[in-house]
């Protein structure tokens, strides 16, 4: 340990230089490789199968109903229904059809916020339970792993956080203070044990974890079934009403009421204010490509950079895929969310000279909390309805140590770490951050006093969409590759902000709270339960222009 702090000294009194070779590529756009070109797809779709269940058909009753098929909701599902629990599971897409499918199923006792803020805002004796619940969700999925006997892939390996270019020594030695005041077992390294990256120092993390995340919720949602738990895709909840029993609606009239529901859908669509002013969606984009096996070490990897890249490898049949994520921004608030892609790319190509090309590429919704950490429990002023939401980046964990929290509280059993995450707690930690964002929610408005994106639809290239001014309205309007125009109210239902065009992912993306619709208006993302509204309006030929539905 000495010798780790005279190293951490010497390197301190200077300023941690940026690297000649990422110096070299800034701003150099990369070529684009196959999946660039055709659109965005995970590695996790393209190497397994999800399954799939039929929709809700009538109106049925549980004990729990859980709504997300995640790894929050399928996890809850799970512990229940070992506990005698008669459980229901209802989605709206199917089992990791939502943002636990577009994961990079990083395991991790290291939270996004990093221990130096998570102190500062909630003192060593919560950042100590913080510590044992991320540690305690990796045994978890470690023991669900063995004992369903579930071939994701799942292992342990190290993680690294290591400097970026420019990066503050000063910061790592910090963190890694506090890390070990917060019980974490950390020790700093001279050198990250990744070629291409020659001079960065590292905090090094044992007993972290990855598996393949489709494949882990498969045989989780397989095991739920197993158990007598039932699952039901395709069956949107538009509301939840808590009483004794609770109700929660779904779309097409049918109902299902239960004990006690669980909201574990990214976001709580439920809750229609409270919570959605205390956490704030954010996209961060993806890319993998094929590596020679062995080729990078096999570890988890994150940089100080904010916002920060993230690394880890997945084995492949006959080579490895090196995964690489970041580019982060606020959902709905980035003109060019195809640069992002072209960004990570460029970041990539830096450090991995042996890079192909890059053959998947996708995004992910992560919703960060105001004070860094996620709310976990009873939502605020109901009884029976509980919620696991504001996961951050580190929602496989999250969403599992969510299950163990929720399935304490219904059981009626004590959970050391409770209250630490407790949708109610005190609302004073992290204000500034609260009115930074809330502030930029609420100038967002202002985009009904602002022109459209182009002046007219006519302008509108073939798989692309636009804001367009009509009269006193906005519209969003999306030009299919046949030519034809697609058009809906550019208001999202849930708060009233303005959607704005996603190019890379072909969406309308809603920058106040996060919400997300396809090209013809139908919800993608919660909050928002419901679609863009339909528009309908007459060509200067008086011919209908569009009907959407």
């Amino acid at each position: 340990m000495a010798d780790d702090e005279a190293f951490m000294d010497e390197l301190s009194r200077e300023s941690f230089p940026a690297s000649d070779a990422f110096t070299r590529t800034q701003g150099v756009e990369p070529e684009p490789g196959e999946a660039a070109r055709a659109g965005t797809r995970s590695l996790w779709s393209a190497t397994a199968t999800a399954p799939r269940h039929e929709p809700l058909t009538e109106d049925i009753s549980a004990d729990v109903c859980v709504v997300g098929a995640g790894f929050a909701g399928l996890t809850t599902a799970y512990l229940l229904a070992k506990g005698g629990r008669k459980v229901v599971v209802i989605d709206a897409a199917d089992a990791a059809g939502g943002e636990s499918g577009a994961t990079t199923a990083q395991l991790s006792t290291v939270p996004d916020a990093g221990y130096v803020e998570l102190e500062r805002l909630h003192g060593d004796a919560a950042c100590r339970l913080v510590v044992d619940s991320h540690a305690s969700a990796i045994d978890m999925i470690d023991q669900i792993v063995a004992e369903e006997k579930i071939d994701c892939g799942f292992e342990r390996l190290d993680g690294y956080l290591f400097l970026a270019p420019g990066g503050s020594l000063e910061n790592l030695r910090a963190e890694l203070d506090a890390a070990r005041r917060c019980g974490l077992g950390v020790e700093f390294v001279e050198r990250v044990p990744l070629a291409g990256f020659k001079t960065s120092p590292a905090l090094k993390v044992s007993r972290q974890g990855q598996c393949h995340p489709v494949k882990y919720l498969s045989g989780l949602a397989d095991a739920v079934e197993r158990l007598g738990g039932r699952i039901f895709g395709g069956t949107r909840a538009l509301s939840v009403e808590d009483g004794v029993p609770a109700c929660v609606r779904v779309l097409g009239g049918r109902t299902i009421t239960a004990d006690a529901v669980v909201v574990a859908a990214n976001v709580p669509f439920n809750d229609r204010v409270t919570l959605h002013t205390r956490q704030y969606a954010y996209r961060t984009y993806v890319i993998a490509a094929r590596v020679p096996r062995g080729s990078v070490t096999k570890a988890l990897f994150w940089d100080t950079a904010d916002p920060y890249h993230y690394v880890r490898i997945q084995s492949l049949p006959a080579e490895d895929a090196l995964i690489m994520g970041g580019e982060d921004h606020k959902t709905g608030q980035h003109e060019d969310t195809e640069g992002c892609f072209w960004r990570l790319e460029s970041w990539a190509r830096s450090r991995f000279e042996f890079l192909g090309s890059i053959e998947y590429r996708w995004s992910g919704q992560v919703i960060e909390p105001v004070d860094g950490l996620a709310f976990i429990g009873r939502n605020p002023g109901e009884r029976n309805v509980y919620v696991i939401t504001g996961q951050s980046g580190n929602g496989t964990t999250y969403g599992t140590l969510g299950a163990l929290i929720i399935s304490d509280l219904i059981a009626g059993r004590p959970n050391p770490w409770a209250q630490v995450y407790s949708p109610s707690r005190a609302r004073a930690r992290g204000a500034a951050h609260w009115f930074k964002e809330n502030l930029n929610a609420a100038s967002r408005y202002a985009d009904y006093a602002t022109p459209g994106d182009i002046s007219s639809a006519d302008n509108i290239a073939a798989g692309s969409g636009a804001v367009v001014r009509h009269g006193l309205r906005k519209v969003a309007s999306f030009r299919g590759t046949d030519g034809a125009l697609h058009e809906c109210s550019a208001v999202c239902p849930h708060l009233g902000g303005l959607v704005c065009w996603n190019s890379a992912e072909k969406s309308w993306d809603c920058p106040i709270h996060g919400s997300r619709f396809d090209t013809a208006g139908g919800v993608l993302n919660g909050p928002a339960v419901s679609g863009l509204s339909p528009v309908e309006h007459e060509h200067a030929d008086n011919r209908i222009l569009t009907k959407k539905h």
